[in-house]
Formats: structure tokens, sequence, C-alpha cells
């Protein structure tokens, strides 16, 4: 795969000089759902646990010491609205609460407490920034299972039985949403949140279709993508991705969730762009979650790769992504958006819609 594509139709994005602030990481999803039982017995058979539950509010956490990564609130119709991002300190809150649309400084009334503001960024997601907020014990998950490697066995007299229970999320890793402005909301990403392109995938006349980018912890190594933006023709939530303990961990969570009757969306096999096994799974409303294990890990130093996208990118071996796990929820409302953003968004045009479909329609 090409590190950089010979031609360039148009601007990538790219690193901010100087953010708003720099978010220190991914803190939680907020969804809406008709059903709380519905969407408690699949996230609970995915690996997360409640942490938190009210009357029209249900939080879940992982085993790391974060209060909660998934918020949900009763609502008619089922949707996502947005994310939370941690910040360094209420300074960071105070420089964002001044950019246009956010609100004020308010105290957080979620497991964990702390400070937020909230804003909404150019594609209508919610973004929660946050700081000050408590941490929790930790739950106990197993350790990794040594491995005999080639050479350099560590299991003698020993089998491996990983329990058949389902894997026990860490934490929340990443989300993928898909937006009809590609570069207005990938701007203003790095440029309010410093989020760093580890990776921008390309279309053949040089377009950016897809942006994978990463927090900037200076020093520190971070997640290849904590957030990942693709071309789509309107704004919605593609998937999100929690991060298992090994690959047997994500083994045995396709397993428990095939025999509990969830519906399988692409895996398991192992990603080119940010390394991970993966293994991805349908919640009741069609909405994707992956389960992932061995990501790669960045400093703020490595520079910006560019690729041609396209399905043969998509993993290094396992099953091909299927036709279906891009193919859009088509109704009055999504036909509606189509035409809306063809005739507004300057990134949105019918060839490049076009060329999308074609590979991977």
């Amino acid at each position: 795969m090409s590190r950089r594509p010979t031609l360039l139709a148009t601007d990538q994005p790219a690193r901010h000089p100087c953010p708003t602030v720099k978010a220190t990481g991914l803190a939680h999803l907020i969804f809406e759902r008709p059903d709380l039982g519905s969407a408690e017995q699949f996230l609970s058979d995915f690996g997360l646990t409640v942490s938190h539950r009210e009357k029209d509010e249900l939080y879940l956490r992982g085993t790391s010491v974060a209060p909660y990564c998934y918020r949900i609130h009763r609502a008619k119709r089922a949707r996502f609205v947005g994310f939370g991002l941690t910040v360094a300190c209420r300074d960071d809150l105070l420089r964002l609460s001044r950019l246009p649309g956010a609100s004020a400084i308010e105290t957080a009334s979620a497991p964990g407490g702390g400070e937020r503001v909230r804003l909404v960024d150019p594609s209508g997601f919610v973004v929660e920034a946050i700081c000050g907020q408590t941490v929790i014990p930790a739950l106990p998950h197993r350790a990794p299972l040594p491995l005999n490697q080639g050479d350099q066995p560590r299991r003698i007299n020993a089998t491996q039985r990983p329990p058949v229970t389902p894997p026990e999320i860490i934490r929340l890793g990443h989300v993928v949403l898909e937006v009809a402005d590609f570069q207005d909301t990938c701007a203003w990403y790095t440029g309010h949140f410093g989020f760093i392109p580890s990776d921008v995938q390309v279309l053949p006349e040089g377009s950016p279709a897809v942006a994978f980018m990463r927090l900037d912890l200076g020093d520190a190594p971070a997640d290849h993508h904590t957030l990942a933006i693709a071309q789509g023709f309107m704004a919605t939530y593609s998937h999100s991705a929690f991060e298992v303990i090994d690959a047997d961990a994500v083994g045995m969570g396709q397993r428990v969730l095939r025999e509990r009757g969830w519906k399988h969306a692409w895996g398991i096999g192992r990603h080119i762009l940010g390394s991970q096994v993966f293994d991805y799974w349908q919640d009741p409303w069609g909405d994707k979650h992956e389960h992932y294990c061995d990501g790669d890990l960045f400093t703020a130093s490595s520079p910006t790769g560019l690729h041609t996208v396209s399905p043969d990118a998509m993993a290094q071996w396992g099953q091909r992504m299927p036709r279906t796990f891009t193919r859009p929820r088509l109704n009055l409302a999504s036909l509606w958006a189509l035409l809306r953003n063809l005739a507004r968004s300057p990134d949105l045009t019918l060839r490049k819609l076009i060329t999308l479909a074609r590979m991977f329609g």
C-alpha cells in the first residue's frame, strides 16, 4: 500500500500548530435508545458492566478506573448523540467555553462528577469536554494468556482454557464517524482538541476519504486513532471500539455473542492502519461495536501517512470486509440528507459518492 499517493487533489487533514486545547482521552459515548433493557443485554454480553442505573439513564464501564464509558438516555428513537473527551485542567475548559456555541462550564451530574463544557462539532455531534472526574477502583480482569511462540516456550505442562464468558472490556478505545463536511469537521478536532492525523486515506484522484486521528500526548504513546472521520453523505455513527486483553478474548467474544444470538458484522481479522486484531458486532439497532486488541501506539513526533483507500486496505488477513459493512441505511430522512448535502457541502460530490459506492458498495 502506497505511503504517499502521487496525486493530491486537495489539502489533507493536518495537525494544528496551536490548538485551543489538547484532549487527553476519550471518556465516553452518548446514545439515545427506546429500550434500555435490550441495550443493557447486548452490552453486557459484549463485555461491559453496568456502573449506574436510573429510570431513564444507564451507565456502563470497563475494567479500568473510568467511572463509565457508555451512557444511554431513554428516548423515543435510537440515535448516536456524541462523546466525551477529557482535558487536563479547568483552564482548558475555560478556553473551550469561549468558542462559538459552547456552553459555560457546568457541574457534571454523571458518575465521577467533575466539570464539563458542551460543544457541537460542524457535523452536529455533541462533544463534552470533561475535567476533574473522580476515578473509581478498577475491576479485576484475567491476565493475557501465556503463548508458546516458536523457540520461546512459556507454557509447559499446562493447557490453554480461557473462560467461556463475555470478554472483559478494559476500556473504550475509539469512535468512528461518517460526515458530509469532512474537511471542516477534521479541522475542528485538530484545531480545538489537538488531534493529530496518524494516517489519511485518499481516493484515486487524491481527495481525502478517511482520517485516523490520535491524541497529542507528547512523548507518551497514544493509540493510532482515538477518533476516525470518514467521508459520507450525512453525519452518522460508524462504529466504536473497545479494547480487550488478547486475541483469545476477541475470539471468545465471537463465540459468546454468536451463541447468544447477536448479529455479526465483520471479523475476525487484523487491520492494516492501526494493526488491531478485530471483530465487529451489531447491537439491537444495527449500530456496530468492535472488540480489539494489540493496536499500534505512536508518540506526537510520528508523521502522518497517506494511503490510497480500497477494500484491500482494510485488513492484513481474515475475512474480507463485507459489502454490508459500509452500506448506508436508506430511508426518507437519509435520502433527504443526501440531496441537501450534495447541494451545499464543498466536500461532497456525486462523482465521489459513485467512487466510494463502487469501492465498497
